[in-house]
């Protein structure tokens, strides 16, 4: 009779039996010679939920023959590491301690900085756990005195691999209560696919398919029907500030860039099942003016429509009118150009680079006593052929500036050529006053 989670009693209790993280954990990994070596070192593992980093902290302790700690970022306090400390003292603590901190960029400025203090005298190994990019969470002299390693989410066929080995227990499990087991065709793949990358979270789910199970004739089945009723969605929501959030939307922008709708909506489907509405509507709007921009100027309009549209019906119906935006400009043609323009203005801004207004710009027409050419001559442009007229707009210190250079498509390259005529129209008309 199992009295405890069918994952606590998988849990792997050496290198080589964790699924996944080829990557760091193959025999020429970094990490795997690191857990075989015998010796504990302060580390920092990132990544999603379940992909094993506490497996891994527990087997490189035990390697070490060092006695583990576990604490949490949300929960932990400078007491806690110095009651660690204290236990150095003790007949277990007398090979040394190893502190797995999990979720460590939940502890402050101050607390990161404590637990610097007692890992730059090597009194306690840290081996920390994040879902987040270090680099932007953890203190910076802890991550300069730790080796880090991303884990990535497992693949379906590594997880179901675990979940193999779950079914060889289920199956001694069942024998002890007299029944045979029986799972049908695909299932432990249909499970692997609907976790998201998480093995505890699939072999959780086989666990309460088997708990649930039916009995009939002394056989307990799992059926893909069951499996139905009971999976889990696959683990796609997140924290809107977290990077799976920032990579998401990033990838959805990069593959409308790159003219790539499949991909597109691929990323913009996982935002919407993830139940994140807001977030792919703003960048949305963003990519018709930054992306797609003057070389189909109104597609703007059609993709504000669409985000309308999608924020008054919401989900589910609002994937709807957000797919017609998505395609609609990935198919379309692209032009960065307002985009590199308003960067270069604005870069010359920061830098300084403003001056006077023109005096025909301004919005006043008095001159004080020390002005010897009174006026503003301001000259109206629609009272010019064309509606043009040439004028200096910019200040004297950014004369002949150019900001905005139109791009390579059919739109941007019409409204160069009606610009080219409305400067030679001028030219001519200079050439014959002087005639």
């Amino acid at each position: 009779m199992m009295n405890a989670p069918l994952a606590d009693l998988m849990r792997p209790q050496t290198i080589d039996e964790v699924v996944g993280q080829s990557h760091i954990l193959s025999k020429d990994g970094i990490l795997y010679r690191i857990a075989q070596s015998g010796r504990a070192t302060n580390l920092i593992f990132y990544g999603p939920p379940g992909t094993g980093k506490t497996t891994v902290a527990r087997i490189i302790a035990k390697q070490a023959g060092k006695k583990l700690y576990k604490l949490n970022g949300t929960t932990a306090s400078t007491a806690d590491f110095k009651e660690i400390i204290s236990s150095l003292d003790t007949f277990e603590g007398m090979n040394g301690v190893v502190l797995y901190l999990d979720e460590i960029q939940y502890l402050n400025k101050k607390q990161q900085q404590t637990l610097l203090e007692f890992l730059e005298n090597g009194q306690i190994t840290l081996i920390a756990s994040t879902t987040e990019n270090p680099y932007f969470y953890i203190y910076n002299a802890i991550i300069s005195r730790s080796t880090v390693f991303e884990f990535k989410a497992v693949s379906p066929q590594e997880i179901e691999k675990a979940l193999e080995r779950g079914v060889k227990l289920l199956q001694q499990q069942a024998q002890e209560e007299g029944l045979s087991l029986q799972i049908e065709d695909q299932l432990l793949r249909s499970i692997a696919l609907s976790c998201g990358g998480d093995v505890r979270k699939s072999i959780n789910t086989l666990e309460i398919a088997y708990l649930s199970a039916p009995i009939e004739n002394n056989v307990r089945t799992i059926s893909a029907q069951q499996l139905q009723s009971i999976s889990q969605r696959a683990a796609l929501r997140y924290d809107k500030s977290d990077d799976v959030h920032y990579d998401l939307l990033s990838a959805l922008q990069k593959s409308i860039r790159g003219s790539d709708e499949n991909a597109a909506l691929h990323y913009l489907a996982r935002l919407l099942e993830a139940g994140d509405l807001i977030s792919p509507c703003r960048r949305l709007l963003v990519i018709a003016s930054e992306d797609v921009g003057m070389a189909y100027p109104m597609c703007a309009v059609i993709v504000k429509a669409c985000v309308d549209s999608a924020l008054q019906l919401g989900l589910p119906e609002a994937r709807i009118p957000l797919a017609q935006a998505v395609v609609t400009m990935a198919t379309a043609p692209k032009s960065n150009s307002s985009y590199m323009a308003i960067n270069r203005a604005m870069a010359d801004v920061r830098a300084g680079k403003v001056g006077d207004f023109p005096r025909c710009l301004q919005n006043k027409h008095f001159d004080g006593a020390e002005v010897e050419n009174k006026g503003q001559f301001y000259q109206y442009p629609h009272d010019y052929p064309n509606h043009y007229v040439e004028q200096q707009y910019l200040p004297d210190v950014l004369v002949g500036t150019v900001y905005y250079q139109f791009g390579e498509n059919k739109n941007e390259d019409a409204a160069r050529k009606y610009r080219e005529k409305l400067l030679a129209d001028v030219a001519a008309r200079k050439q014959t006053d002087k005639i």
